[in-house]
């Protein structure tokens, strides 16, 4: 009768086991695509810093060549 109750025990230990088992992989799948979503948005967040760095370094180099502009024209008077 201790053995009967003993494998039981143990049965029921490898169930939730696989029940644990089985909560451990869903969370995985779930972590997994909140995963893949961050990564894609941190891509296009990316991708937008870049195209405004690139728009400021143009504003910079515009307004540098402003100023040899007048500087040319300041020594041209």
């Amino acid at each position: 009768q201790a053995e009967l109750r003993n494998s039981r025990l143990e049965k029921e230990a490898l169930q939730a086991g696989q029940a644990g088992l089985a909560v451990a992989k869903q969370n995985a799948e779930v972590a997994l695509q909140h995963l893949l979503q961050v990564t894609t948005s941190s891509r296009a967040s990316i991708r937008q810093l870049l195209s405004g760095a690139e728009s400021l370094q143009l504003v910079a180099d515009l307004l540098k060549s402003i100023d040899r502009i007048a500087e040319v024209s300041d020594d041209g008077q």
